[in-house]
Parts: structure tokens; sequence; C-alpha cells
């Protein structure tokens, strides 16, 4: 068992940026893959970013491609995802993800889920 906790979340203008935390606890010596995912009001969660265990591959969505940077410091047990020239768009309750797969945009990949922490980005 995996626990995950986000915090960072928070609201921030158009253009600026925030860095999201995912603190893993529990089931420790495992090997997992990290994901971000969003949901925004009225719409389904979507992938945003995901790293593998080694952090030596990562993924996108093409949404935040080359503004959102996901990270791992394993020495830590934590994840990150920077978000910088945030977007209106980008509002969103954000949720981080582990999973003993191989890494992906599937939330079908992934084992556990945290709270989630929002993020809110005003024009």
């Amino acid at each position: 068992q995996v626990q995950l906790v986000e915090s960072g979340g928070g609201l921030v203008q158009a253009g600026g940026s925030l860095r999201l935390s995912c603190a893993a606890s529990g089931r420790s010596g495992s090997s997992y893959a990290m994901g971000w995912f969003r949901q925004a009001p009225g719409k389904e969660r979507e992938f945003v970013a995901a790293i593998n265990w080694r952090g030596t591959n990562t993924y996108y969505a093409d949404s935040v491609k080359g503004r959102f940077t996901i990270s791992r410091d394993n020495a830590k047990n934590t994840g990150y995802l920077q978000m910088n020239s945030l977007k209106p768009e980008d509002t969103a309750v954000y949720y981080c993800a582990a999973g003993y797969g191989v890494v992906g945009q599937e939330e079908e990949r992934y084992d556990y889920w945290g709270q989630g922490t929002q993020v809110t980005v005003s024009s």
C-alpha cells in the first residue's frame, strides 16, 4: 500500500507558476512510476504528465508540453510537477498517482491515488 499526499496548489494569476509536490509513504523498496492527472469542473479526469521510477523517461500531454516539468526525488519519496506559464484552462484539481506497471498516460496503469490539490488560475 502506498499513500500519496499532494501539496502546493493554490490561486495564481495567468502567466504565473506553481510547483506541486506528491509525498509518498507506505510500501517501500519497490519501484513505481508516478503520474499527474487533473480534473476540471464538469470534465473528465485527464492525463498531465508521467515519469518512470528512475526519472529517465517523462511523458506529457500536448496541452502542457513545454510549460510543465515532472520530476522526482526518490531519496525523499517525493514527486514534483513544476507548472510555468499557467493559463486559466489549467484550473483543475490535480492528482498524483503511483503504479507498478509500465509508465504511461492511462489511468489503469496506476494503483494508488492522492486526494488532489486545487489549482486555480485567474485571468
